[in-house]
């Protein structure tokens, strides 16, 4: 019995504490090892991801520290907003928020163990501050200001404009120094009302699409306007140029008129003023409704019995 535990048990026992010095590193993690509780080395997965070697246990521990975006919901926060106007207490709300938070590096991991120990505790230690620090910010607001955000449905710029003023006091900055901690971002799901002001609310709500209704039938008038002077511009653009076109092509006409009437009177003149003469007679005689009596001497008479003679070839 003695040499079976001297040869089999023992040589498996020593083994399996041998093991106990060997650990990987995943590439999503801080290993933060201690010998006898005291830290000795921070491993970070992006860079020194694989297996190691340590002290076996219980000489060395190995604390994992997650370095991936974690987050937690914050408990609903009541605040006041203000009154512009008077400068005093207007109506209460109801906030829903969350945090996505993370440990950056290897001396915020350090930091991290250290203060937090684990990422249950974070919601513990960075809830109250986060909360009170909201219930501030919104104090300091007009209820105007957070209804006209949610009506046009900016949830991200609302987020954003809460999380830079939430920020603005270097919290950001106290809770990575204390716990190691980096707050990524501040996300806000809903906001929500009592029964008791929401009528109020219902008709700051009106009165501020009535605003933008406003707005967008003033624009459209704008742009009406500005649609029918360019409209208007544009037609006696074209017409200046259909008149410039109509007096170049009636000039145009005129003086191919006038070259034929004369190329044509080159040709014969005494035949060309007879038609002349006959066409002034047509005119004279279209204008009026009197009946003429002429003489068989008359110059219409003499004219149609002695026409002009062909020219000669």
């Amino acid at each position: 019995m003695r040499r079976f535990l001297t040869w089999i048990v023992l040589p498996l026992a020593l083994l399996a504490w041998a093991r106990t010095a060997l650990y990987i590193v995943d590439y999503s993690e801080f290993a933060y090892v201690t010998r006898f509780g005291q830290p000795v080395a921070t491993h970070d997965g992006e860079t020194e991801a694989g297996l190691h070697l340590k002290m076996p246990w219980p000489i060395d521990g190995v604390l994992r520290v997650d370095h991936r975006l974690q987050s937690f919901d914050l408990p609903a926060t009541e605040a006041l907003t203000r009154d512009p106007t008077t400068g005093t207490v207007d109506k209460t709300l109801t906030l829903d928020a969350f945090i996505t938070w993370r440990v950056p590096d290897a001396k915020a991991a350090d930091q991290f163990v250290r203060s937090v120990g684990t990422a249950e505790q974070v919601k513990r230690v960075l809830a109250p501050r986060i909360t009170g620090r909201l219930a501030s910010i919104i104090s300091g607001m007009s209820l105007d200001e957070l209804i006209s955000v949610a009506d046009d449905g900016k949830t991200e710029a609302r987020s954003e404009k809460l999380l830079q003023q939430l920020l603005s006091d270097d919290l950001k900055a106290k809770v990575r120094d204390e716990y190691g901690i980096e707050i990524v971002t501040l996300r806000i799901r809903r906001l929500s009302y009592p029964e008791a002001v929401r009528s109020s609310i219902y008709e700051r709500i009106r009165s501020e699409r009535g605003r933008k209704v406003a707005e967008y039938e003033n624009q459209g008038r704008k742009e009406s306007a500005e649609i029918l002077s360019q409209a208007d511009k544009d037609r006696r653009g074209i017409e200046a140029d259909a008149k410039a076109k109509k007096q170049l092509l009636e000039g145009q006409a005129d003086v191919t008129a006038d070259r034929l009437r004369n190329e044509a009177h080159a040709k014969d003149p005494e035949f060309y003023a007879f038609l002349q003469k006959l066409k002034a007679l047509q005119a004279s005689l279209m204008d009026t409704k009197d009946t003429l009596l002429l003489s068989l001497n008359h110059e219409l008479f003499r004219m149609l019995r002695e026409p002009p003679k062909a020219p000669m070839k």
